[in-house]
């Protein structure tokens, strides 16, 4: 939903920016959907399309039925809608109209939509908006607006009883650890990983799930490879650090106690004054854990220079209903949520239509993206990764694996593992051929995996990005990655995952 300052519906002058094919892509819910998303990126397919000002695009879709698919997408949310069956968002229709839409063909007609697109357009922005003016009058009564008024004590006593379940689940883990390591360390790989999961089902029922993820995590440690012996002594530290930390939660500073209850499990809302800016998407990546979806989105802000997180989840069977493509920069408010760092936030209503693409954030040297990552630790010792953006890098190869080293020589970090088993390395390398590139990634004890890159000079005004053909191209286009100049004042993002 965009708005003005005032929180009115902001009236567009001019159609919203195109997505590229890639920026699209990556909104798939998985490969299917993206395979087929492909198949419906043709006019042939479409009928009565369209677009208006606010960023709204429209289609019908030929179908097997006798009646077409009805398709409609708010590119400012991005929000989905069809009259498929699919429980995927976006489903393949939505998908094959937006690449209709990116495709370097005429563009859907500009008017005004119909009845049946009109009708799910105005419920959904005047549901943002009276959220959105819900949201600027919830401080009113100290309460979430919506909601009636809540009993304090009531919630204070179901705090309690919750707290009291995790301090006897931290204190059974406590003396799991103590037998282990009286036992020796040997005794974890001969029991098998039925002793860890019967003690992270234990600390589901003490109410502390991020105890039970990590108990977890220990179990597939003996199995990892050669020496797992110290990777599990130093997990094994870190949680008992969590255990400690949990039960003298009281004596620690407001900021790292925050996050403490955050690790545990213990769940928070977004607190804090919003913050307004141009907030570019910097990627966007999901990542499976058992039933359940996790999706992770980077955003940085131009004028505070902020780096965010928005996390969001999505059920067995379904992707995570927040997607951004990466690349665009939005004119919104996010509201952060409390802890130590403070990266992870709630987005909030957009203000300005999405803008296609923007210049990389100021990037930092091998040395300085070390150092802000150890000096997250110390705010989080439990972090797994810091998000940096690395300056003037060159991916080279080495004896122990790929690395990202400093241009002018000296200091250079591992690319890790997992971002080495990814296609996308070779898009990195391709895309540096041989010369420095800005890199955006997540820097932490196992590496660097990088996430998106620019060509070398996009910090300023850009003089080449990289160019995704469209999936109908045949012969050497559909399988080539072509370099093509860019106008003086924008820049591609080009994801690598």
């Amino acid at each position: 939903m965009l708005l003005t300052d005032g929180g009115e519906p902001l009236g567009a002058a001019a159609p919203a920016a195109r997505w590229t094919v890639e920026q699209v892509l990556a909104l798939a819910p998985d490969d299917a959907s993206r395979k087929a998303g492909n198949k419906l990126g043709s006019a042939g397919w479409w009928s009565d399309t369209g677009e208006d000002a606010s960023g709204a695009v429209w289609g019908l879709c030929r179908g097997s039925g006798s009646k077409p698919y009805r398709t409609v997408v708010d590119t400012t949310g991005p929000a989905y809608t069809c009259s498929c069956p699919s429980r995927k968002f976006p489903c393949k229709h939505a998908l094959g109209l937006l690449l209709l839409r990116a495709c370097d063909g005429p563009a859907p007609a500009a008017g005004d939509p119909p009845d049946w697109a009109g009708e799910w357009l105005a419920g959904r922005r005047a549901r943002a908006a009276a959220k959105a003016g819900s949201a600027a009058t919830a401080g009113a009564d100290g309460g979430p607006a919506g909601v009636g008024p809540a009993d304090p004590e009531a919630a204070r006593r179901r705090a309690e009883r919750r707290a009291a379940r995790i301090d006897g689940g931290a204190q059974e883990l406590e003396q799991r650890l103590t037998d282990l390591l009286r036992g020796g360390l040997a005794a974890a790989e001969q029991s098998g990983y039925g002793l860890w999961e019967e003690t992270a089902a234990r600390m589901v029922d003490a109410q502390a799930p991020g105890l039970a993820g990590r108990v977890r995590e220990l179990g597939a440690i003996p199995a990892s490879g050669p020496g797992w012996p110290v990777r599990l002594l130093e997990e094994c530290a870190l949680l008992h650090l969590l255990d400690t930390a949990w039960l003298g939660i009281d004596r620690l500073p407001p900021p790292l106690a925050a996050t403490v209850r955050t690790r545990v499990g213990l769940t928070a809302p977004a607190e804090g004054p919003p913050l307004r800016d141009h907030w570019l998407v910097l990627a966007q990546y999901d990542t499976p854990d058992g039933k359940i979806v996790s999706r992770r989105i980077w955003l940085y802000g131009r004028e505070s220079g902020r780096t965010a997180l928005l996390l969001s989840f999505g059920a067995a069977g379904r992707s995570p209903a927040q997607a951004l493509p990466v690349g665009v920069t939005l004119d919104a408010e996010l509201t952060p949520y409390p802890g130590s760092g403070q990266l992870r936030a709630e987005l909030g209503p957009q203000f300005g239509l999405t803008a296609p693409a923007a210049p990389p954030p100021p990037g930092v040297p091998v040395t300085e993206a070390i150092a802000a990552y150890g000096r997250a630790l110390g705010d989080d010792p439990w972090l797994e990764s810091w998000p940096v953006t690395l300056r003037d890098v060159i991916p080279v190869p080495s004896a122990d694996g790929w690395q990202l080293a400093d241009a002018e020589g000296g200091a250079a970090l591992p690319v890790a593992s997992a971002a080495v088993a990814r296609p996308a390395l070779w898009k990195l390398v391709a895309l540096s051929g041989g010369g420095p590139l800005t890199v955006f990634g997540e820097c932490g004890h196992r590496g660097f995996d990088p996430l998106a890159a620019w060509p070398a000079g996009s910090e300023g005004a850009a003089a080449a990005t990289e160019s995704v053909p469209h999936p109908r191209a045949t012969g050497a286009t559909a399988t080539a990655v072509a370099t093509a100049t860019a106008s003086p004042t924008t820049v591609e993002t080009v994801p690598l995952i």
